[in-house]
């Protein structure tokens, strides 16, 4: 059985609400709340236990219950200790003694989405180990004494850390039994103890509430008045005989190639950029420009994989996207079912796709390229 511990028992002096951070409201509802509804829509069972303060434990029962619903039964408040550390072991002790494997997460990450905890398990039931989710750092990074600058880091082996954090449950409760410090969270206090932890992809939307930006950061996430966005986006490339041909993810021997600074695939890059505008997160050159050297001979499988995941990341699932390709060659006739299966995989979404052409007229109709345009329905996650 799982266990989840959601820790909720901070002053969040930082947010300067007055009150317990995980009380202060979000868009009309607590931050608990938010946090739990995402928790009780992951897809395994577990048991829930809530750590609050002492002054809001009626409180957090009240909040627990209505987030909980119909599985009111599974969730418990217990009240939280003087550090991080010690309200965890409090939630540890709360647990039942079937849960074998425990998440721990942090209430002030109220966006989480729900698919997250599910990972975080899967790893954890698979591995034995520790699993925390993880983002790679963007920014660049220095060491500094004071405010003189010593040296630039390489951030290729940083990453952001969030929770859930997952362990299994006896080794866990053995690393908090033997602990004699303090640690910054549960992964270290874990690997102290001599046990291995390892990465998963973490998600844009797990950034804690930590200050007033944060709050109105989350605010705005919610805040999108649109619940269904749609997106156009429209890639063209030319014939290249020395090219083999890749087209929605799919070799086509003996066609004609195209021309690129990946592997041409039209259709997957008009894919890419209707998903990208939906979201509003740009187009598939400004996030994936010819100048990083990763792309370079890329499949489209692989811009693909990446755009779904930032649009995930933003807080949208994929509704599904109609594609259609203006060509002479090659005709998709009869591979239009292998090509519409293997793209609907890769999205996640229904995929359809269509071709037409030009009737003689312009690039495509003297056979000089293809143009492809593709079009996307998101919406939102919460």
């Amino acid at each position: 059985m799982i266990g989840i511990i959601v820790v909720a028992a901070g002053s969040g002096a930082r947010l300067g609400a007055g009150q317990p951070k995980a009380f202060v409201e979000l868009r009309g509802v607590p931050i608990l709340e938010r946090a739990l509804a995402n928790v009780f829509g992951s897809i395994e069972p577990a048991q829930v236990v809530v750590v609050a303060p002492a002054s809001h434990l009626a409180a957090a029962r009240s909040i627990s219950a209505r987030a909980a619903g119909a599985a009111s039964g599974s969730v418990s408040v217990v009240v939280g200790g003087a550090t991080r550390q010690d309200s965890v072991a409090n939630g540890l002790a709360a647990l039942d003694d079937s849960v074998e494997v425990v998440l721990v997460h942090d209430a002030a990450r109220a966006l989480t989405p729900s698919a997250l905890f599910d990972r975080v398990t899967r790893a954890v039931v698979a591995s034995g180990t520790g699993i925390i989710p993880s983002l790679p750092v963007a920014d660049t990074i220095k060491r500094v004494a004071g405010t003189a600058v010593l040296e630039t880091v390489d951030r290729s082996a940083l990453v952001h850390v969030q929770t859930p954090q997952g362990f299994p449950r006896a080794a866990l409760a053995a690393a908090y039994a033997q602990a004699s410090q303090e640690f910054t969270d549960d992964a270290a206090l874990f690997s102290s103890a001599g046990h291995t932890v390892q990465v998963v992809e973490g998600e844009a939307r797990a950034f804690k509430i930590t200050t007033p930006w944060d709050l109105a950061r989350a605010e705005n996430v919610l805040g999108i008045t649109s619940s269904i966005r749609t997106g156009v986006g429209i890639d063209v490339h030319a014939y290249d005989a020395a090219q083999p041909l890749w087209l929605g993810g799919l070799y086509w021997p003996d066609e004609v190639g195209l021309a690129g600074h990946s592997d041409g695939d039209a259709l997957c890059h008009a894919i890419c950029d209707a998903l990208l505008s939906a979201a509003g997160l740009g187009d598939i050159g400004g996030r994936f420009g010819t100048d990083d050297p990763r792309f370079a001979g890329a499949h489209g499988d692989v811009f693909l994989g990446e755009t779904v995941a930032l649009v995930s990341g933003a807080g949208w699932t994929v509704g599904n996207v109609a594609v259609q390709l203006i060509a002479k060659h090659p005709r998709l006739g009869a591979r239009r079912t292998e090509l519409e299966s293997h793209l609907t995989s890769l999205v996640g979404a229904p995929v359809s796709v269509s071709a037409t052409t030009s009737d003689g007229l312009g690039f495509t109709g003297r056979a000089e390229g293809v143009a492809v345009i593709a079009t996307a329905l998101v919406q939102r996650t919460a």
